[in-house]
């Protein structure tokens, strides 16, 4: 049978001199015997065994469970189970601390970001659940509307972008914002009103949201023209969109309409829209319109439903 001193072994696996003897002294690789001068001799299964702590240490396992593993203790399976796992959690830990460091690379906040990122998803789904039980809960709502919110998730993944996890940041941020949360309960309180007195949202949401488009591409048009809110041309605008308003809403257009567009205005709350696109962000799915500059103008321009 073929015997090998240290030195060979260390040609053989590349391992220092001083690393196989520490091996030996500690027990996971005996010698198989000695040499009439005292020197340590080993088998082709030490030499096998020695590759084996090798690879084991090399993919970060301990050199305890190296011995376990020797031993026939605990399997090469079950132990590479568990070192994966462990892994992944560590990847994940870095992949966060990795988009938090971005985020505050681009002028984030950093202490508020990585609380934030730091969550588990139950937590992160708490935040947005309290907000709900705050705006609808007093209220009797729609219930296929209600369900419908109330079944949205926060999916952020394991490796967020740099733009997910600051959107992220942003929809925790808004809808923790008191001044956000009342106008939501505004807007659930009148619709609890318009189911109390046998009203819906009359016209139907495909008819608003025909006007509401049209709303949006004349202040997009006025945008591209480089048509200042304040001017005349404006005002021409404003009355078209109003026009359109007071076809859909059937009422006169004049102060009538005005106030019921007023009364409404929550309802067209551009927070609202930008919450869907922050949900869109995190989540990935397809990217949500983001009609904020078109709304400031047609605000700034006196349109009280932009």
């Amino acid at each position: 049978m073929t015997r090998y001193q240290i030195g060979e072994l260390a040609r053989m696996t590349g391992l220092p001199v001083r690393t196989i003897r520490f091996y030996s002294d500690q027990g996971l690789i005996p010698p198989t015997a000695r040499t009439v001068g005292g020197y340590r001799t080993y088998d082709g299964e030490a030499v096998a065994k020695l590759k084996l702590v090798r690879t084991l240490r090399d993919l970060g396992v301990d050199l305890p469970t190296a011995g376990r593993i020797l031993a026939r203790e605990v399997t090469v399976t079950d132990v590479a189970r568990a070192h994966a796992e462990a892994i992944d959690v560590q990847m994940r830990t870095l992949r966060l601390r990795r988009a938090v460091l971005r985020a505050v690379a681009k002028g984030g906040e950093m202490e508020l970001m990585n609380e934030l990122a730091r969550m588990s998803d139950e937590e992160r789904q708490r935040i947005l659940d309290d907000f709900f039980e705050e705006v609808f809960g007093p209220y009797e709502l729609d219930p296929q509307f209600e369900q419908h919110m109330r079944s949205v998730r926060i999916e952020l993944p394991d490796d967020p972008t740099t733009e997910q996890l600051e959107a992220w940041v942003e929809l925790a941020k808004l809808v923790q914002d008191p001044d956000f949360r009342a106008a939501v309960k505004r807007m659930s309180q009148q619709h609890e009103e318009f189911r109390r007195n046998g009203q819906d949202m009359s016209p139907p949401a495909d008819n608003r949201m025909e006007a509401f488009n049209f709303a949006i591409a004349q202040a997009r048009a006025a945008l591209d023209a480089g048509i200042a809110p304040t001017s005349d041309a404006a005002r021409e605008v404003v009355d078209r969109v109003n026009a359109k308003w007071a076809e859909t809403l059937n009422l006169p257009n004049d102060e009538q309409l005005v106030e019921r567009l007023r009364e409404l205005s929550d309802f067209a709350d551009p927070r609202a829209e930008r919450y869907w696109v922050l949900i869109a962000k995190i989540n990935g799915w397809p990217a949500m319109p983001d009609h904020s500059a078109e709304r400031a103008w047609l605000r700034e321009a006196g349109q009280p439903f932009g």
